[in-house]
């Protein structure tokens, strides 16, 4: 099952059913008005959305409207929780090797993990709005998935079994900023702006062979001006899995449903595959010549972000999104 917001219908969208070629798309205001409402009564709603989208499919929905990724939210405008990792560890390693900093053997055990701002996201078609260029703006791809309810001390058994929904993240971080606040020992925040999510999220079942319960066996396509940067493979290289970083979220607290727990970049030790952030690249450049060669984002790059099954078909749909100046 594949679902969307589009924005409509208030603060947190309309909720829509979309057909598995993002071709058509469908309101359920009778059904749930909201995702996150579907996701409260998810035993109960999920099936109703099923049905929906199941005559989507079958050229049988009666109130079918053409779908289009321009007009959609991320599918949670706003979330009761985003809790970002980093999942690919071989990426940590690389980052703080281009620096000389030393690996602690900690963080091949233990998952590194931050709580972003889930206030306000932005939709996948969105800018990516800077006051400053100097801030060096950067992408991040990632994979995420969004939980059911899921109770303190779950284990990873437990915490498959609350994986709803399936999508993608560009967490876009300001680079220039980090060093400074991680310096402080309170972790990241002015560094952080708002994240775009894929504009459909699906339910795992629709990643066919490609989902294995815990991770996303595809690679994670990514174009930086219309030219090609990287595909890694999200399932090849992920240390720590979803069900993982799910129990790490959950050691000390409850997630609710609707709770976003996100992969980091992805990232793989094979480097043909190309990098899913600036930064990578550029340790990358550091470690071989001494310094990077490739910049940070400027106003008026582009960067996309996508994931096809095999036959080539866009599962999530695209996220789309220009570095623009913050309007005043």
């Amino acid at each position: 099952m594949k679902l969307a917001t589009l924005k409509q219908g208030g603060r947190d969208g309309t909720l829509v059913v979309v057909s598995r070629d993002l071709t058509l798309c469908q309101p359920v205001p009778g059904i749930a008005r909201t995702l996150q409402a579907a996701l409260d009564e998810w035993a109960a709603i999920a099936p109703q959305l099923a049905e929906v989208y199941a005559a989507l499919n079958n050229g049988a929905a009666r109130h079918a409207e053409r779908f289009d990724p321009a007009l959609c939210h991320s599918p949670l405008p706003r979330a009761y929780q985003w809790a970002d990792g980093s999942a690919y560890v071989n990426h940590v390693e690389l980052v703080r090797k281009a620096r000389g900093a030393d690996m602690p053997p900690e963080f091949w055990t233990d998952p590194l993990m931050y709580q972003g701002g889930s206030d306000s996201f932005v939709g996948p078609r969105d800018p990516i709005h800077a006051l400053d260029e100097a801030w060096g703006i950067d992408f991040e791809a990632e994979v995420a998935v969004v939980t059911g309810d899921v109770r303190m001390g779950a284990t990873p058994a437990d915490c498959r079994r609350e994986i709803r929904l399936v999508m993608l993240v560009n967490d876009v971080s300001l680079r220039n900023l980090i060093p400074a606040e991680l310096a402080k020992g309170f972790g990241f925040f002015q560094s952080k702006p708002a994240s775009a999510f894929s504009p459909v999220a699906v339910t795992p079942d629709e990643l066919g062979d490609a989902w294995d319960g815990s991770k996303v066996h595809l690679p994670l396509v990514v174009h930086l001006n219309g030219e090609l940067f990287g595909r890694p493979n999200a399932g090849v290289d992920m240390t720590f899995d979803f069900p993982q970083l799910i129990a790490h979220v959950a050691k000390t607290r409850e997630l609710e449903a609707g709770s976003i727990i996100g992969s980091g970049t992805v990232s793989n030790v094979d480097r043909s595959t190309g990098s899913g952030c600036l930064a990578e690249k550029r340790c990358l450049e550091t470690i071989a010549s001494g310094k990077p060669a490739t910049p940070f984002m400027r106003f008026g790059d582009r960067v996309r972000i996508e994931m096809c099954d095999a036959a080539g078909s866009s599962i999530f749909g695209a996220i789309e999104q220009t570095v623009e100046r913050y309007p005043s």
